[in-house]
């Protein structure tokens, strides 16, 4: 017995004897340290990422105040920021050494993308912008004639570029740059061009959409931290399925509110047909106009005011929840592709600009779709034909137009007499 008191001491420790649930004191007390530790950066972590959201919400009300070009702009920079991070993966620096000026033909191509795409979305409306003024008519008119070959010919410039300033032994680098700015315009660019469709057609089909995202996040985050125990997915180890479902059925109650709020202001709900700044007043489309709706007797009241546009929101909220994470665990594959643990620093608690916008992508591209087939297919209108087909003819065009209308009204009105 004494024998064996003494195998348990070594140098004032208590050693832990086999088969026995006592813990040394040693490493009791050290992984006591590295648990309040982790706790507090737990908590550190997340107080910071808290104040960067606070200001990233609040910078993103003052935007969408602001009106459809200052949400575009947010946009265009967003894109820039996004672009940059991406470049910087696959920047070595020695190759770079040997090829003075080849980052400038990523831009290049990059801005190129950007003009192709922003002008065919936005060429009619900066012909209405115009309108009163013949000079500026006539050249901008010019400028969107001619607006696509004008960004075919800057891409070839871009092409020759790159031909001319491959290097021997940099060939296998240089054809990897260039592939991959071509992803970038795919996966970004191309993707998120999508919001800008979606901002002039109304800001309501940008902003919920986006504030879903964002609602999303923060409500995984939540619930995840506070309650988060089964991991749902091994690209994104903090992703727990209670973060999951709390998530999912936050964002869908919040799409069902939000888009009540949101569809009780003009601003928000008016297509924009210009490029200018003020106000929007319009006649409320259907969708934004109440309508009664009679709830089940067990209710303590018999009927409420519903948007119709709130049965839609409740699709774009199931998608948010569901579809768009996968934004994210794309993201995550991604990082983990390049042993990189964000995509930049530009947002404290968040990473890289790349890091917030991947679900928000998803989410744009789906919106647009969603309105294209769902809202306007199903709405055609004469105001919709007069925006979309007969305001885009030249002025020749629709000086042609009104004379065989009054040509065909005219034989109309003859043979019924």
């Amino acid at each position: 017995m004494i024998k064996d008191n003494e195998n348990t001491m070594h140098t004032g420790h208590v050693r832990r004897r086999k088969g026995s649930n006592e813990v040394p004191g040693d490493v009791d007390q050290t992984t006591g340290t590295k648990l309040l530790a982790k706790d507090q950066n737990k908590y550190k972590s997340m107080l910071v990422r808290a104040y960067s959201t606070i200001w990233m919400i609040g910078g993103f009300i003052f935007v969408v105040y602001m009106g459809h070009l200052y949400i575009w702009a947010m946009i265009v920079i967003i894109q820039i920021f996004m672009a940059k991070e991406l470049f910087n993966l696959l920047i070595k620096a020695h190759e770079e050494k040997q090829l003075p000026g080849f980052r400038l033909l990523n831009w290049h191509i990059f801005f190129t993308a950007m003009l192709f795409v922003y002008g065919r979305i936005l060429s009619q409306r900066l012909v209405n912008t115009v309108t009163t003024d013949k000079f500026w008519y006539k050249l901008v008119g010019n400028l969107i004639k001619y607006h696509m070959v004008t960004c075919y010919f800057l891409y070839i410039t871009g092409f020759v570029w790159f031909i001319l300033s491959l290097k021997k032994k940099m060939y296998k680098y240089q054809f990897g740059q260039y592939a991959w700015t071509h992803m970038i315009l795919i996966v970004v660019f191309t993707q998120s061009s999508f919001t800008v469709a979606n901002i002039f057609e109304g800001i309501f089909w940008f902003l919920l959409p986006a504030s879903l995202i964002v609602i999303n996040d923060i409500a995984a985050y939540i619930f995840g931290f506070f309650f988060g125990k089964t991991p749902l997915i091994k690209l994104s180890p903090k992703k727990t399925w209670e973060g999951f479902i709390g998530a999912s059925v936050s964002t869908i109650i919040s799409a069902f509110v939000l888009a009540n709020l949101f569809g009780r202001f003009q601003w928000l709900t008016c297509p924009r047909k210009d490029l200018s700044t003020g106000w929007l007043q319009c006649d409320p489309d259907p969708l934004f106009k109440p309508e009664n709706f009679v709830l089940p007797e067990w209710f303590p009241w018999k009927e409420m005011q519903i948007l119709p546009v709130q049965w839609h929101a409740l699709g774009l909220g199931l998608f948010a929840s569901i579809i768009a994470p996968f934004g994210g665990f794309f993201a995550s594959g991604f990082k983990r592709a390049f042993n990189i643990k964000d995509f930049g620093d530009s947002i404290p608690g968040h990473g890289g600009m790349t890091d917030r916008m991947d679900c928000q992508m998803v989410m744009a591209v789906f919106a647009y779709i969603y309105h294209q087939s769902f809202i306007v297919a199903q709405s055609v209108s004469l105001g919709m034909i007069l925006d979309q087909i007969v305001m885009n003819l030249s002025y020749e065009e629709q000086r042609d137009l009104y004379s065989k209308l009054g040509q065909i009204i005219k034989d109309h009105q003859f043979g019924e007499t």
